[in-house]
């Protein structure tokens, strides 16, 4: 019999002793426990999928017409109808039916060179989208096509992979920089707009051709109070509307005299007093919960590490150094330059392949496919998806040439 002495000595001493004895007596309570969190939570992963399979989903593009006048306030109402904070409204819903909220996909992409526009939801929610896009872009057209990204796979043999998601370099109340803070919502003439979407568009329409992949999506659901209030005895949204006055209040707090201190406190400085009026209009407007996911797909020997660097360039045009940003996370594609690091490299291809899998399941917040989402709201939203004006010029766009009309009623029959 082997003998341990650190582990007898332990056991001989009083106190350590009476805890194994806890232990050992309470084993059959806190393994129950254990166990029935765990059957639990395959229950409902079981319930979900189920549900998942129960479901049918369309992938809707848009057309743009060949010119675009409005502002992104117009995709807010857009935003604001996909604000569908039902589905797990009560016990029987969630745990009995499998149901969730309803989540949508609005994708941009670069497929051989050609600009596209998507939206993926389900099935009932196909005509609410086309509503809303045809009465705030009557010039657009909306049809339903196959998914994009089927034909698409990763071998690390024939092709190469770059994949990331996204997360918000400060806390979730803080705004990034939208087309408000950009003068787009007065309205200007074409020619002054500035539209932080522009760079990126023209970077994807124009940098890549024929068998390349750049992919974007922004998964999107209603975002709803998580935390349970012990005080208040009710969920309240501590993470976002909550969150926003914490900031708020600890800003104000560093104008405050410390203690010993006498005279009069000082005053909010410009760029406080600009964070603390970002926060307060940040949280007046519908929340969704949001994760980004960009795939970059091509042959060896055409890949390109520029495309990449690229899309993270447009990106950082929603950043403010005040207010938030976007960086990436899980993001596979560090360097290993050792031939002894194979086994990582296995690893980081697995991770590739995974993220690719949950770009085409449209996955984010649930079962197989959850990652870490952050809060943005309407506005922010229109700020990173919306139809671009007659700015964006690349001929890599497929607009409509023409627009339709309906033939005269005076026709000879």
């Amino acid at each position: 019999m082997l003998d341990f002495p650190i582990f007898t000595q332990l056991t001989n001493i009083a106190g350590v002793k009476l805890v194994f004895q806890i232990i050992w007596t309470t084993a059959p309570i806190w393994i129950t426990a254990f166990l029935g969190y765990w059957l639990w939570n395959i229950w409902l992963v079981y319930r979900r999928a189920q549900y998942f399979a129960g479901l049918t989903h369309v992938l809707l593009e848009i057309k743009l017409p060949k010119e675009i006048f409005k502002s992104p306030k117009a995709m807010e109402f857009l935003f604001n109808a996909l604000h569908q904070p039902f589905g797990e409204n009560n016990w029987h819903q969630v745990y009995w039916k499998g149901q969730t909220i309803p989540w949508f996909s609005c994708e941009l992409c670069s497929i051989d060179g050609r600009l596209h526009f998507y939206i993926w939801t389900r099935n009932n929610f196909k005509n609410l989208i086309e509503a809303n896009l045809y009465s705030q872009y009557p010039g657009v057209e909306i049809y339903e096509v196959p998914d994009y990204t089927l034909p698409v796979s990763f071998d690390p043999e024939k092709n190469n992979m770059f994949s990331a998601e996204f997360e918000l370099t400060k806390p979730d109340p803080f705004p990034i920089k939208t087309y408000i803070d950009y003068g787009m919502d007065k309205d200007p003439k074409e020619e002054f707009k500035i539209d932080p979407m522009t760079p990126l568009v023209e970077f994807m329409a124009s940098s890549m051709g024929v068998g390349h992949n750049a992919w974007i999506q922004i998964i999107i659901r209603a975002h709803r109070a998580e935390e349970w209030d012990s005080t208040e005895k009710k969920l309240v949204d501590a993470r976002w509307a909550k969150g926003a006055q914490k900031e708020i209040d600890l800003i104000r707090e560093k104008t405050k005299l410390k203690e010993g201190e006498t005279g009069q406190p000082r005053r909010l400085t410009v760029g406080e007093t600009d964070t603390i009026t970002a926060l307060e209009r940040s949280v007046t407007k519908p929340g969704f919960d949001v994760g980004i996911r960009v795939v970059y797909i091509a042959p060896k020997d055409i890949f390109s590490s520029a495309v990449s660097g690229g899309i993270m360039a447009g990106l950082k045009n929603y950043s403010s150094g005040n207010l938030n940003g976007f960086k990436p996370t899980r993001n596979p594609d560090a360097k290993y330059p050792f031939p002894w690091q194979d086994r990582k490299k296995k690893k980081r291809n697995f991770l590739k392949t995974e993220l690719l899998n949950a770009y085409k399941n449209r996955g984010y917040f649930y079962n197989e496919f959850k990652s870490p989402h952050f809060v943005l709201n309407t506005e922010e939203l229109a700020t990173i998806y919306h139809l671009p004006g007659g700015v964006a010029t690349t001929p890599a766009f497929d607009r409509i040439g023409s627009k339709k009309s309906e033939a005269p009623s005076n026709l000879p029959l």
